[in-house]
């Protein structure tokens, strides 16, 4: 059923010009500076990360990307987990291309699947940013603030 779900949304998607230029993070479980260190070393093992800056009163850390690049988000997210922390915030910071998003409207680019909830109609252009709603990358309380239907790993819950 899962594959049936994910044949259709890919066929009626709208594939779309966008680039991911950088991600903000908030990690939670954070103590003391070297629990930042780890997370920071964490992320820049990653082939696809080139700088990673770390704000320690926020717990937020900034991460750019090697140009040219394929990014994981599922591989940033599990990078945390690995350090011992998790993700309560994930926000995408993407370079769209006159790209028109609608409400539960899959649009793909490079790699990724999103699908845009709680939004109206737009056409994006220019730097927007896009916040992941799916479990492991927001707190457990937005989470379940948010009820979606079931779907593949391979597609991402966002919001404007």
């Amino acid at each position: 059923m899962k594959k049936i779900i994910l044949f259709i949304a890919i066929a009626v998607s709208i594939t779309a010009r966008a680039q991911v230029s950088s991600v903000s993070l908030q990690a939670s479980g954070l103590t003391c500076s070297m629990c930042s260190n780890a997370i920071n070393k964490a992320l820049k093992k990653l082939d696809f990360v080139q700088k990673v800056d770390a704000k320690i009163k926020t717990s937020t850390f900034e991460i750019s990307f090697k140009p040219n690049s394929v990014i994981n988000f599922d591989m940033l997210r599990k990078s945390v987990e690995s350090a011992g922390f998790t993700v309560c915030a994930f926000v995408a910071h993407i370079h769209f291309d006159n790209v028109r998003v609608k409400d539960r409207q899959p649009v793909i680019f490079q790699d990724k699947t999103f699908l845009f909830v709680n939004t109206g109609e737009y056409i994006l252009n220019g730097d927007k940013q896009v916040k992941i709603l799916d479990k492991g990358f927001v707190s457990p309380k937005e989470y379940k603030m948010n009820s979606f239907i079931a779907s593949s790993p391979e597609i991402f819950h966002v919001s404007l």
